[in-house]
């Protein structure tokens, strides 16, 4: 039986190994694969509302769908040597300012979305992880991770990546400290407090490096296969306004020239459901049609760490005023990064 399983292991690292140049070769070749489609196949003509916007969309598709596996695939075996017990037990005892700084770097480090917010909430308060610097993690995993760095690089420069991963950081740090300086914990579910959470986890110390490259190929499954339907809805809005929506109108609405655009960046993006993989290339076209800088960024934030669906979660273990305070302050960050950067470019 553990031969079988080694046996198995081995051939899912030598499927992974010979799967990297097939990606090289069909990222290399997107624009080739796209400009045949449309100008060969299709026989569109060039320059036209429609065969832009289907030119953008054929090739952005899979441009971020190959970007998201390789990613998810590194991320999967990056996971393999974190747990949320391993997470919390490294924030337990934890305290004041120190505390939110570990606690958003480790929220960058380990890949946990919004819909891990209750159980890793749970098992925060459980192992007596003070509630700030519980928000200081739960602000940063989802909005500043391996995905949203790596796409953003890619697709924009590595100096707007460096930009929102600090930024994002700076509001996870902050915020979370001003929610454990405002003593809010009497604003928590009664019963939170009452649940205790198991300690068992798996050691993954034991695990040998085949096994993590299975991890990381589960991984890409699991997580490709929930959140590709968002990607396409969103290339194809980012589609949509590449080939129809007119620079100078998108420049009015969120240029810096705009006192507005900031404020309504975030109240548009809070109601938004997507993760740094959607919602990417539809800021990309933003920036690319004359959205500032600034406002792009802080409707990203916006979509990704205050979006809908994770405060409707977190109404389950939180009262309305928690919640209140938490979207306020993380709001209130998100206008301030939005404003500096349209200032500064």
């Amino acid at each position: 039986m553990i031969k079988s399983i080694q046996i198995t292991n081995r051939k899912q690292l030598l499927l992974a190994f010979l799967l990297l140049p097939v990606w090289y070769l069909l990222y290399a070749n997107l624009q080739n694969i796209s400009d045949f489609l449309i100008d060969t196949v299709f026989q569109m003509q060039k320059g036209t509302h429609l065969s832009e916007t289907l030119r953008f969309f054929i090739f952005e598709v899979p441009k971020v769908l190959l970007l998201l596996v390789l990613i998810i695939f590194g991320v999967g075996i990056i996971r393999s040597y974190f747990s949320p017990e391993k997470t919390r037990n490294a924030l337990a005892g934890k305290s004041t300012f120190m505390g939110n700084i570990l606690a958003a770097l480790l929220g960058v480090l380990t890949p946990f979305c919004s819909c891990s917010a209750i159980p890793l909430f749970l098992g925060f308060v459980e192992a007596g992880v003070p509630l700030g610097v519980t928000f200081s993690f739960l602000i940063a995993a989802p909005m500043v991770n391996e995905i949203a760095l790596i796409m953003l690089g890619g697709l924009f420069g590595w100096k707007t990546a460096i930009i929102y991963t600090l930024t994002g950081l700076l509001i996870a740090v902050f915020a979370g400290y001003l929610i454990g300086v405002l003593k809010l914990e009497k604003y928590v579910q009664a019963w939170v407090f009452e649940v205790k959470t198991g300690q068992a986890g798996t050691d993954e110390t034991k695990m040998n490096f085949s096994h993590r490259i299975k991890v990381g190929l589960d991984t890409v499954k699991e997580i490709v296969g929930k959140i590709w339907l968002y990607i396409v809805i969103g290339v194809a809005i980012g589609a949509a306004a590449h080939g129809y929506v007119p620079e100078d109108y998108m420049a009015a609405l969120m240029g810096k020239s705009a006192w507005y655009s900031v404020p309504l960046s975030i109240l548009i993006g809070i109601p938004m459901y997507s993760n740094a993989a959607g919602i990417i290339p539809i800021v990309s076209v933003l920036i690319e049609k004359g959205a500032s800088l600034g406002t792009s960024l802080a409707f990203m934030m916006s979509v990704i760490g205050l979006s809908l669906p994770e405060i409707i979660i977190l109404k389950k273990v939180l009262k309305m005023p928690l919640i209140l305070a938490f979207v306020g302050i993380v709001a209130a960050g998100i206008l301030c990064v939005g404003f500096i950067f349209n200032f500064i470019y």
